[in-house]
């Protein structure tokens, strides 16, 4: 069932005496490439946008036009934190993941009360928090963090893209689409890429893989036409 992002957790927090309220998501945890970052927001009481949502339901125009807004509002807070695929190769993505949304709190103006999460608990954390799945569509707390997340590290596979043209950063931001990962085998892994996800490591196996999924296998046809051979 649609429910549309709005204020329920905020709400609930505020009902009980919780003033300030941090949303918080990442952008880049499935890349082979490139940074994870996380973002923390606190909107002000009054917010409103009817347009905020899921950074991954908005066109790149209209999430770019958000993402002005909200970094513009003088009476919103927020932070950015970052890890790097050195770090997340050495410590792994979950707690990559888990480090730049540390710091990304650590980073705001003001520590908040609460920090309402996308997803699953951040174990350790240095706050009380609230974690909810597909949060990013319920909580315009955590939709904000998810636009600015994207925006910036968006932003940051464009400028590499200038330092690694042959790889199209600035056209995948680093995930794994077929044109990545042909550029992949084709040139290599370059020093924004993740070595300890397998694809990196075997991009041509990869690459076969998803070319398997996208092409339905032919079938062989049973004694009536049109139906599939019975399971051995």
């Amino acid at each position: 069932m649609y429910r549309r992002c709005g204020f329920r957790y905020e709400k609930k927090l505020r009902a009980i005496g919780v003033a300030r309220i941090a949303g918080i998501d990442e952008a880049g945890r499935g890349a082979l490439a490139g940074p994870v970052v996380a973002a923390a927001v606190v909107l002000p009481e009054k917010f409103r946008h009817r347009r905020l949502n899921d950074s991954k339901q908005l066109a790149p125009e209209l999430r770019e036009e958000i993402y002005h807004t909200l970094i513009s509002k003088p009476d919103l807070s927020w932070a950015v934190g970052i890890v790097d695929s050195i770090e997340i190769d050495r410590i792994n993505i979950l707690r990559a993941t888990h480090k730049a949304m540390r710091a990304a709190i650590a980073a705001l103006s003001s520590m908040p009360d609460h920090v309402l999460i996308d997803g699953l608990p951040v174990i350790p954390f240095p706050l009380r928090q609230t974690a909810i799945i597909d949060g990013d569509c319920i909580s315009l707390s955590i939709a904000a963090a998810s636009v600015i997340a994207k925006v910036a590290r968006d932003r940051m596979m464009r400028d590499f893209c200038t330092q690694f043209p042959q790889y199209s950063f600035s056209q995948h931001k680093g995930y794994g689409t077929e044109q990545h990962l042909l550029k992949l085998h084709e040139f290599g892994p370059c020093p924004i890429h993740r070595r300890s996800f397998e694809p990196v490591a075997q991009p041509l196996l990869a690459l076969e893989g998803l070319i398997a999924v996208a092409t339905p296998p032919a079938r062989r046809p049973g004694r009536d036409a049109g139906l599939p051979l019975p399971a051995a």
